[in-house]
C-alpha cells in the first residue's frame, strides 16, 4: 500500500523559511516523478515544484528563486525549502508522485497523494 505523508507546516512571518519533508513508502519510488502541490483557501490546487526519476526539477514562476525542491538518493524521501516566504504561500502542502513516463504539472497526472500539511505565514 502506497502512502505519501507529509510533515513541517506551521505557521511563520513573512520572511521566515520552513522545510517540508515527505516520506513515501509502498513501493519503490527511484523511476517516479514526484512533486509538491498546494491549494490555498477558496482556491483550486496548484503545482509548486517537482523532482524528476531523472534528477531535472521544476518550479512554479511563482516560487521561483524561493523554494528549493530535493530528493534523498533512494527517491523515497522528497524535501522542500522555503524561503523568504509571503502570505500568499499560505496553503495546505500536498506531497504527490506519479510513474515518470513524461514531464507533468498537471494535478491530473499524479496518482498517489498525501493528507497534507498547512503552512500559514502572517504579514
Amino acid at each position: 500500500q502506497v502512502q505519501l505523508v507529509e510533515s513541517g507546516g506551521g505557521l511563520v512571518q513573512a520572511g521566515g523559511s520552513l522545510r517540508l519533508s515527505c516520506a513515501a513508502s509502498g513501493r519503490t519510488f527511484n523511476s517516479y516523478d514526484m512533486a509538491w502541490f498546494r491549494q490555498g483557501p477558496g482556491k483550486e490546487r496548484e503545482f509548486v515544484a517537482s523532482f524528476r526519476w531523472s534528477g531535472s526539477t521544476v518550479y512554479a514562476d511563482s516560487v521561483k528563486g524561493r523554494f528549493t525542491i530535493s530528493r534523498d538518493n533512494a527517491g523515497n524521501r522528497l524535501y522542500l525549502q522555503m524561503n523568504i516566504l509571503k502570505p500568499e504561500d499560505t496553503a495546505v502542502y500536498y506531497c504527490a508522485a506519479k510513474y515518470g513516463s513524461s514531464r507533468s504539472s498537471d494535478v491530473k497526472d499524479y496518482d498517489y497523494w498525501g493528507q497534507g500539511t498547512q503552512v500559514t505565514v502572517s504579514s
